[in-house]
């Protein structure tokens, strides 16, 4: 049963939506009977297909400026202006800062930060031609509010999303367009093992060393899941967060609580 009747027949835009976090998005809000447009890099066509009567899937490089306006362009062409939009897009890459590529580094912030800005910069510029009062809600991180060994670069690219979330917050609060960041904390998914493994090897430890480590630092005794995630981005896309904007909100399990 739908918990948010409001959001039924809402066009729903989720980048990175593929897998992890952004697909248990994509289904969330299916299950709410949103209409929900799919933008991956993963994805090969550059229009628009229709998988069904709820789900639109198309290419999408949310560092790549042509890519980004594309994806605008398909949206006019189809007419489907988004009420939601949820920027899951993003990677991460590892080594102690001193030692690190700046390839990684430059890599890492055209995904997570430029890809953010774009992708926001451009539908928001849609949803306010149309007039279309909505929701913007940007995947950040806890490490956008602490720092973490050997994560320099997806550090101070989540710092920014936070950054960039205040700041669409005041300039768009006249068009009735909330913008709200979520801070995931340790979730499991394929990103975190791979980290995992990455982590245990610039350490001298072994994954399992690294995994016991995530647990022992949330009060809540275990580490998150997409879910978990989907279920806050969907609080902030609804009628519920309304008097909300310009926030960071942790789903940590309490390792993190500023």
């Amino acid at each position: 049963m739908s918990l948010f009747k409001t959001l039924e027949k809402q066009i729903v835009l989720v980048t990175g939506g593929f897998q992890g976090i952004g697909r248990q998005v994509v289904t969330t809000f299916q299950n709410e009977q949103a209409i929900v447009i799919v933008a991956d890099l993963t994805y090969k066509n550059d229009e628009l297909k229709q998988i069904d009567n709820q789900e639109f899937q198309i290419h999408l490089d949310v560092s790549d400026e042509s890519s980004v306006e594309n994806l605008t362009n398909q949206l006019k062409i189809h007419d489907l202006i988004p009420n939601v939009l949820v920027n899951v897009a993003g990677i991460s890459t590892m080594d102690y800062l001193i030692e690190s590529k700046t390839s990684d580094f430059d890599k890492t912030l055209a995904v997570n930060t430029r890809g953010t800005y774009l992708i926001t910069k451009y539908i928001v510029q849609l949803m306010v031609a149309a007039k279309r009062p909505g929701k913007v809600v940007l995947i950040a991180s806890q490490a956008g509010k602490n720092g973490y060994r050997a994560m320099s670069a997806y550090v101070a690219s989540k710092h920014a999303v936070l950054g960039l979330t205040k700041t669409l917050a005041i300039e768009v609060a006249k068009n009735q367009i909330n913008v709200n960041a979520v801070c995931p904390g340790i979730i499991e998914t394929s990103m975190k093992h791979r980290e995992r493994k990455d982590g245990a090897k610039i350490r001298g430890l072994t994954p399992d060393d690294i995994e016991k480590e995530d647990n022992s630092q949330v009060p809540l005794g275990r580490t998150g899941t997409p879910q978990d995630v989907a279920n806050v981005v969907l609080f902030l896309a609804s009628p519920l967060s309304d008097y909300m904007t310009g926030q960071g909100i942790n789903v940590t399990g309490g390792m993190t609580m500023n």
